[in-house]
């Protein structure tokens, strides 16, 4: 199973993903992606199982609107990590920074995301849960024994 959150900006059925952000100047990859993972979610038990070789790419179809498209940007790049979360669901607080990014999650499926993620950045899902795909269990264990993937 992984994690999936509801973006809190995003109207329609295709509106879950995965927990993503952005890299400070400076910054490690990891610690920015354990960083952004415990402003958007809460979360700070994991456990690091593995991450992507390569930059996973998206492009913004036209007429995309976000605080990316308006400062320029044509899309983005990405380098994911997968982790497993060792720690209880009641660790899991979206409110746990200033900007909520997700407004509710479930754990779901690894296939399951493409069927709910927005279609632009689809493609880029299909690489992701091909290079994370051993990593996803078929379940979620029992509430508080930890070992989801996120």
């Amino acid at each position: 199973m992984v994690w999936l959150g509801r973006r809190a900006d995003a109207p329609g059925p295709n509106n879950w993903q995965f927990p993503q952000g952005g890299v400070d100047e400076g910054e490690d990859l990891f610690a920015a992606a354990r960083r952004e993972l415990r402003e958007e979610t809460g979360v700070r038990s994991t456990k690091f199982l593995g991450r992507t070789k390569g930059w996973i790419p998206y492009a913004f179809p036209p007429g995309h609107k976000s605080s990316k498209t308006a400062k320029g940007w044509k899309g983005q790049k990405q380098r994911w990590f997968a982790l497993a979360f060792l720690g209880d669901e009641r660790e899991i607080d979206l409110s746990a920074h200033g900007q909520v990014e997700f407004d509710a999650w479930r754990w779901a499926t690894i296939d399951s995301a493409l069927d709910t993620v927005v279609d632009f950045k689809r493609a880029s899902y299909e690489k992701v849960i091909a290079a994370f795909r051993r990593y996803a269990h078929p379940r979620r264990p029992d509430p508080g024994a930890g070992g989801g993937t996120l």
